[in-house]
């Protein structure tokens, strides 16, 4: 059993979804299935700062994405977020986006058991 890391990147998050495995606002549907983890780097969060973190996907192939999993981060965080791993298969995305404070730079790496 090998990990890649399909996805990583850095951004400025704000108040806008951010899918952080199209690196952009346009969000995903990635049918790349797989084992899959969530890393984010939240060392620049400051008091304040509140973000929300979610992983959508699809129940069945033809279904629509929804919620599956969503985390809030605040505060002055000094070490990263980890999601547990997950298996994804039909149409799924993560995003980011700001709830309160301010933009902020952020780092993430997703990676995936092959």
């Amino acid at each position: 059993m090998a990990i890649s890391e399909p996805y990583s990147n850095t951004a400025t998050i704000s108040t806008t979804e951010y899918s952080l495995v199209n690196n952009s606002t346009t969000l995903a549907s990635i049918t790349d299935d797989g084992v899959y983890q969530v890393f984010v780097d939240l060392f620049n969060l400051a008091v304040g700062d509140e973000y929300e973190i979610k992983i959508k996907e699809k129940v069945t192939s033809g279904g629509t994405q929804r919620t599956l999993y969503t985390a809030y981060q605040d505060g002055d965080i000094d070490e990263p977020f980890v999601t547990p791993s997950l298996i994804l298969l039909h149409g799924w995305d993560v995003t980011m986006k700001k709830i309160a404070g301010t933009d902020r730079s952020i780092s993430w790496s997703i990676r995936k058991v092959v």
